[in-house]
């Protein structure tokens, strides 16, 4: 049950569709919702898990991720406060397990839902409907580039756009990273990131520290980050029969 006013009034501010709920619905999601605190490294699902409960965050990273036989991991996306899970979703809607895992990157502060009152929500309200529907627009994008990047893009070019995401984060040249985590992230091994960050090294792109990678050259990082774009972008508009401006 939620009957706390600050947390009332954070989840309005995350959730803006809560308000938009009828009267009796958004009495029985105060009365159901659950407020949680998770750690760093918590697991909030994990592959082959039934999903009992969606989660809506309000502050906190969770990541999603599969991990291979080999114990090879890769980032399939991330969810932020103000956000929620649509594999969860999914699996809530279909009766299916996990198929994935979903782990704190710091600590976490959620609203778990009981899944059978998501359900009964999807049937009853349009307003649980658009907002579940929103999250399967805005995930699929992503994840269909993900999909493209793994198959069909160079790993550095794709190393380059993850340090320049880090280093916009931070808002520091100095990205406290190690290369086990790139390699986690993009579904690749430690071995091949440092080879590609020495050569980024040797090109006076970055220069490599224990624990952190220090950028040197942000022009040219960004350069390369700028031609996977293109790429993207070029093979987006040939898919829907439009013409690129990088043809």
């Amino acid at each position: 049950m939620i009957n706390d006013n600050q947390l009332i009034t954070n989840l309005h501010q995350k959730f803006e569709f809560i308000r938009n709920c009828d009267e009796q619905n958004y009495k029985e999601f105060l009365n159901e919702a659950i407020p949680v605190q998770l750690r760093q490294g918590d697991y909030v699902c994990q592959q082959g898990n039934d999903c009992t409960h969606l989660a809506l965050l309000l502050r906190g990273t969770v990541r999603i991720y599969k991990l291979a036989e080999t114990g090879r991991e890769i980032t399939l996306y991330r969810i932020e406060a103000g956000q929620s899970c649509i594999l969860t979703a999914s699996c809530i809607q279909s009766n299916d397990s996990f198929p994935a895992f979903a782990v704190c990157d710091d600590s976490v502060e959620a609203i778990l839902i009981p899944s059978h009152y998501l359900q009964k929500w999807l049937a009853e309200s349009t307003v649980w409907r658009h907002y579940i529907f929103g999250l399967i627009s805005q995930r699929m994008s992503s994840v269909i580039s993900l999909v493209e990047e793994v198959a069909f893009r160079k790993l550095d070019q794709r190393i380059a756009r993850l340090l320049i995401q880090y280093h916009n984060k931070s808002a520091s040249s100095s990205i406290n990273v190690t290369h086990q985590h790139i390699a986690l992230e993009l579904g690749t091994s430690r071995e091949v990131v440092s080879r590609i960050l020495l050569d980024f090294q040797s090109s006076g792109l970055v220069r490599l520290v224990r624990g952190s990678i220090i950028i040197l050259n942000h022009e040219e990082m960004k350069n390369k980050v700028g031609e996977l774009k293109k790429i993207l972008l070029r093979d987006n508009c040939h898919r829907q029969g439009l013409r690129s401006p990088y043809n």
